[in-house]
């Protein structure tokens, strides 16, 4: 469904951070994007979603295609309309708005309001909390109640895709169970997952696959279940590795 090939991202005319990344997310599948603060993650995510001008970023080489079109030169917008959403790491929720008024947000490309309606209904039933807090003001809520909300703000599109950036961040361990099942719950509705995580355990957990990145390029890709016994990748990120 989405093949990013190839792809090199320049910032400001003369820092190079991709090198030739190339990833595959097959439709209704949940693909795990991994690596270190630093490797690319969220430079691709703003390659793929259309933001990169925002943060003086340019694509110099390489294609990304959406369902077999190129969607690289498009606008955030139209590839919102297209099909992806994201949810941007940090929550980035409106903080003085309410539950309500987010969710309304994410909601202005649907195409009626009979789809906008089916997409709140979704979002009540997979988030009850988020029901019982539609007047609260967003910036009271808790971290994890903001990412749900993130979340919910992002369905509200109706997304075949959704772009997920460091959703466990800063959340207790209890929560990041949550937010897990919740994205597995999601994949389970079809829509399509992108994961983007430093928490290589629980992204691999649930993902088919997984591909990790370091300093701008691809350096493992495999089946979730072969990455997460892959000597490599535990002694890096699950914490599997020697000692001397």
């Amino acid at each position: 469904m989405l093949e990013v090939a190839n792809l090199e991202v320049v910032y400001n005319d003369v820092v190079l951070v991709l090198r030739g990344i190339s990833i595959v997310v097959p439709e209704g599948k949940i693909v795990a994007l991994l690596g270190a603060n630093g490797a690319g993650k969220t430079t691709t995510i703003r390659a793929i979603t259309g933001l990169l001008d925002v943060h003086e970023g340019d694509i110099t080489k390489g294609r990304i295609s959406w369902k077999g079109e190129a969607i690289e030169k498009m606008d955030p917008a139209a590839i919102v309309r297209s099909g992806i959403t994201q949810v941007l790491e940090g929550r980035r929720v409106f903080a003085e708005m309410t539950v309500d008024e987010n969710l309304k947000t994410g909601a202005f490309t649907s195409k009626s309001k009979a789809a906008e309606a089916a997409a709140y209904d979704r979002v009540m039933t997979m988030f009850p909390i988020l029901a019982d807090r539609r007047s609260s003001i967003s910036g009271y809520l808790s971290g994890g109640e903001q990412q749900m909300l993130a979340m919910g703000r992002a369905l509200m599109a109706d997304p075949e895709l959704l772009i997920l950036d460091e959703p466990s961040l800063g959340l207790a361990p209890k929560l990041v169970q949550q937010v897990k099942e919740i994205i597995v719950e999601i994949n389970k509705q079809g829509t399509g997952v992108l994961l983007i995580e430093q928490n290589a355990n629980m992204a691999l957990s649930i993902a088919d696959r997984g591909w990790v990145i370091q300093t701008g390029k691809v350096v493992l890709d495999d089946t979730a279940e072969n990455l997460l016994v892959h000597p490599q990748l535990r002694a890096s990120y699950l914490g599997g590795g020697d000692r001397e």
